[in-house]
């Protein structure tokens, strides 16, 4: 529920925040000084009406007849995302998936700084991996405080998923991105979102099944 007098922004516009972020930077890059909705909105596949009332719910941008100025807006957009600076993550599972988005440089050139990890394997704790110290599970009350983490990442098993959250949550995290595979309960004030990658591939083999069914004559 949005909090009174802000407006309430869906999920969908959020998405396509981050959508024309990233087409911003690469315009940036290209060194592009202004960008009009329709480029924008042709860019991403959208209307261009569609980004105007987006862009509309967090102020005014940009000149009529002008376009946007392509630098101002990639860093408005940033700030409205919260981007604009660090936040430091804790990860819990340093596996196959957990090892992965250590190494993920995306996340840290978005401000999302993994600096603590942590396990309950023995033979991990202590051990130095990719330049972060492997912490016991067991300590990771204390170790989060002081760290000030702002956010965790969850990247152990499902069996023991929601025992690592409730620890979380108790110490005082309120926003936890989600690798395992299951559903996770949470507060109405805890931030959760769920990354199910078999999820997403299942969509993705039902579409393939289905569309290939469907143009596929019967033997």
């Amino acid at each position: 529920m949005a909090a009174k007098g802000k407006k309430r922004i869906s999920e969908s516009t959020i998405h396509r925040l981050s959508l024309y972020l990233r087409a911003l930077s690469v315009l940036e890059k290209d060194g592009e000084a202004t960008v009009s909705s329709k480029e924008l909105a042709t860019l991403e596949k959208l209307t261009p009406a569609q980004v105007r009332k987006d862009l509309s719910f967090f102020g005014s941008f940009g000149t009529r007849g002008l376009g946007y100025p392509v630098s101002e807006l990639r860093a408005q957009i940033a700030s409205i995302l919260g981007i604009d600076r660090v936040w430091k993550v804790a990860l819990f599972g340093v596996g196959n998936i957990g090892s992965a988005l250590v190494s993920y440089k995306e996340f840290s050139r978005q401000g999302f700084r993994i600096v603590k990890l942590f396990d309950n394997d023995q033979r991990k704790i202590g051990s130095n991996h990719k330049g972060i110290v492997i912490s016991d599970i067991a300590n990771m009350a204390q170790e989060i405080r002081e760290a000030g983490i702002e956010i965790a990442v969850i990247a152990v098993p499902a069996t023991v998923a929601q025992y690592i959250v409730d620890d979380v949550v108790e110490i005082g995290i309120k926003a936890i991105l989600n690798f395992a595979p299951i559903n996770l309960k949470v507060p109405d004030d805890v931030y959760l979102r769920n990354e199910n990658m078999s999820m997403e591939l299942e969509y993705l083999s039902f579409a393939m099944v289905n569309n290939h069914t469907e143009k596929r004559p019967k033997a």
